[in-house]
């Protein structure tokens, strides 16, 4: 119990203040490299792996298989089936997490500093000797299966399904990385065991460490865990062409209200100008409340509940989305408000205190990410994965400062295509010009 009431503290309990977290890069002797922030204030440590690749490494008839997988990998490892690996980890009182994304696998673990070395060795079976027992894939698929019935009833999941479809056609961000009720019915041991050699390998990994740990500590803990891995995995694919045409598509669907998604091509995280288009996105429909959507198509005219835009940069395909839901019989009119307004932002820009308000927002807000030392590490790996500078959580706020209201201006008029915007929507919804 003890043991458990530490962890639940550690937990809870953040890193001083973001300002004065300071990264280390640490490579191990066997050459594996990682970020650390070390914090002796409270006997814990949370370590961030992930692998690029993600549900897009999937072959188009096997989809599902990486995300079956990454289930998986906590059901048994080693001597350990299913219920024997989870009383072993509970014992420890430590937690791995598996997750996986359109362009990622992470795995997620925190650990006291008593039980630091068992954990370790735990989480080394655990990826290095995956079971895959034929009767957890079928337990884990059934899961899978249940959801994907599930998604196929929402229209927020309709909507996003099909979005994705247009904008990125045969490319697997064109399909849901869940996959298909076809596509995981389908799928085999053999198709799991595949997937696995695809993701875990030493050229896509990222690390970052954060807690009661060292850097040689952390370096001699990386070459246990991770040494073995192979070199290499397999290609990442090719980056998506992304078509998106503008005008409105309609998916029937019988519902008193309808759900929108809406968009065109983006900008990537490494462009010049996405501090601009990050900045005008807040503005625009990123800001709550205070954004210009948000008042134009709530507060004045009552068309829905929420409104939200956002930029969504892929590592192999940059868009900018935005949605919004109404009743069937003003969804015409919350469309045609939006089209108004992004056409506005394009011609006219924003104002200098849009620019500054928002400028007051995005930077007071960013030291609240830093709230512990697991969201610190994905912040670290994530950082990596971007190519960001190991000084970029010192710095951020003052590139998002630099920002001019020429800049965003310019941005606005070269991002924005109100002709260009689709509204991919699910409902029954009337009036609709296309």
């Amino acid at each position: 119990m003890k043991r458990i009431f530490a962890t639940l503290i550690a937990f809870v309990i953040a890193l001083p203040a973001w300002a004065a977290i300071e990264i280390k890069e640490v490579t191990s002797p066997g050459g594996i490299t990682a970020w650390l922030v070390e914090d002796h204030s409270i006997p814990f440590t949370a370590l961030e792996l992930r692998f690029r690749g993600g549900t897009s490494l999937d072959d188009p008839d096997k989809r599902g298989a990486v995300y079956l997988m990454s289930g998986l990998i906590e059901e048994g490892a080693g001597d350990m089936d299913a219920r024997t690996y989870a009383r072993e980890l509970e014992a420890l009182a430590a937690s791995f997490q598996y997750d996986a994304s359109d362009d990622s696998v992470s795995i997620s673990a925190q650990f006291l500093t008593e039980n630091r070395d068992e954990v370790i060795d735990l989480l080394r079976t655990t990826i290095h000797e995956p079971r895959f027992d034929e009767d957890a894939v079928e337990r884990v698929k059934a899961q899978i299966l249940s959801g994907l019935r599930s998604d196929q009833t929402d229209p927020n999941d309709i909507a996003g399904r099909n979005f994705a479809r247009m904008a990125y056609g045969d490319h697997p961000y064109g399909s849901e990385g869940k996959g298909s009720i076809e596509s995981v019915g389908a799928l085999t041991r053999d198709d799991v065991v595949a997937a696995y050699d695809s993701v875990f390998a030493k050229d896509r990994l990222y690390v970052g460490a954060v807690g009661d740990i060292t850097a040689e500590e952390l370096g001699a803990l990386l070459d246990t865990l991770l040494a073995d891995l192979p070199e290499t995995g397999k290609p990442i694919p090719e980056r998506a062409e992304v078509n998106i045409p503008g005008g409105v598509s309609v998916v029937e669907f019988d519902t008193p209200q309808s759900v929108a998604l809406f968009g065109h091509a983006g900008i990537d995280r490494d462009d010049p100008d996405f501090f601009a288009a990050f900045i005008l996105n807040h503005i625009l429909g990123g800001g709550g409340f205070e954004s210009r959507l948000m008042q134009e198509v709530r507060e004045k005219r009552g068309l829905t509940y929420g409104i939200a835009t956002y930029l969504v940069p892929k590592d192999l395909a940059s868009v900018y989305l935005g949605s919004v839901s109404s009743s069937n019989d003003r969804i015409a009119e919350a469309v045609e408000v939006i089209r108004a307004e992004w056409a506005r932002a394009a011609t006219e820009g924003v104002t200098q205190k849009e620019l500054d308000d928002a400028k007051t927002y995005l930077t007071g807000a960013y030291p609240l990410r830093f709230d512990g030392n697991g969201r610190i590490a994905g912040i670290m790996v994530g950082m990596q994965m971007e190519n960001l500078p190991i000084d970029y959580i010192a710095t951020r706020n003052d590139k998002v400062n630099a920002v001019t209201l020429e800049e965003v201006n310019r941005v606005a008029s070269e991002l924005l295509n109100p002709e260009g915007l689709h509204f991919t929507i699910v409902g029954k919804p009337e009036g609709l010009d296309g």
